[in-house]
This record gives C-alpha cells, structure tokens and sequence, in this order.
C-alpha cells in the first residue's frame, strides 16, 4: 500500500512538472533588437522561457495556454514562424480551404511589421517584391507603415511577408 501512494505521488509530482514546449520555426530574426523584441513580446507571462536562436524561437512554459498565447504574443509583435509542438492546430491547419478566391487591389496598407533595422527592412523588401503584380512599396528601417502598389491579392503579400518570418495587418 505505501509503494502505491509513493508511486501515486510520484506520478502526480511528474505530471505537476509537465512543461509544454512550441516551436516556431521561420522567424525573421537577424539581429539582437529582433531578438530583444521576440522576448519582450512574451515577458508578461508568468513561467514562460522564450528563446530565439537563428529562425527557431523555442517557447517552454508550464502552462500549455500560455505557450500558446506567446507565440501570439511574438506574432501580433510582427514576427512570424509555423508553430510545431501543437499537435492540435496542426490538425487543423491541415483542411483544405473552401473560400473563393480573393479580389486584387491596387493598394494596401502594412502595419506591424518588426523593422528595427536596414536588415529588417531588406528582408520585408525582398519578399514583398517578390510578389506577384507588386509594383511600388516604400520600406524603411523603424517604420510603423509602408503601403504596397500594384495588382495583388492580400493573400500574396501576407503569404510572402510570412515567409520572410514577418507578420503585420494589411489594410
């Protein structure tokens, strides 16, 4: 009987313990500010280590909400990474769309992209460029805006923002 409690304790001592680990891979990161800005996005949680190294920023919290509502946290901060760790939605991400597909404009505004430096702002510049029927955009270092000219889809830019490990409202 008492190898029984002991070992019930144990297990409950463990399960206490449990610590979720995310990762978020394909983070725009290039210099100690984007690596300042990653952890700071995160630092109102309690319990949370957040660790950016290169284009992987790995989140170990003991609550699984919380890692989760830091990687939220990292994104709405205008970085942006595919989240492993989180079996869960990556079931979801899995479903096909059913939307139809999405209108081009002539101009849109970006708001929130992380562009603490020149680094930041080639970076946000080479995939934006890159983009299917853009034609003008003015980025710049430490900007809270840029728009973007053409014949595109909102769903082009935020796509190749994305993979540049950006995130940011498109307007």
């Amino acid at each position: 009987m008492k190898k029984l409690i002991l070992l019930s304790l144990l297990a409950l001592a463990a399960s206490a313990r449990a610590e979720t680990t995310l990762k978020m891979t394909g983070v725009h990161n290039c210099c100690k500010s984007c690596a300042n800005g990653i952890i700071k996005a995160g630092a109102g949680f309690k319990d949370v280590t957040i660790t950016p190294e290169g284009k992987t920023v790995t989140i170990v919290s003991k609550k699984k909400n919380d890692a989760k509502k830091v990687a939220e946290a990292i994104i709405e901060a205008g970085y942006f990474g595919t989240i492993e760790g989180d079996e869960s939605e990556s079931k979801s991400a899995s479903k096909p769309a059913t939307t139809k597909p999405e209108a081009k404009v002539a101009k849109a505004t970006v708001s929130g992209v992380h562009l603490c430096c020149q680094k930041c702002a080639t970076a946000a510049t080479d995939a934006v460029k890159g983009v299917a029927g853009v034609s003008k955009y003015d980025i710049a270092s430490k900007a809270e805006t840029f728009t973007v000219e053409g014949d595109f889809t909102k769903a082009d830019l935020a796509a190749a923002l994305n993979k540049a490990g950006f995130a940011g409202d498109i307007k």
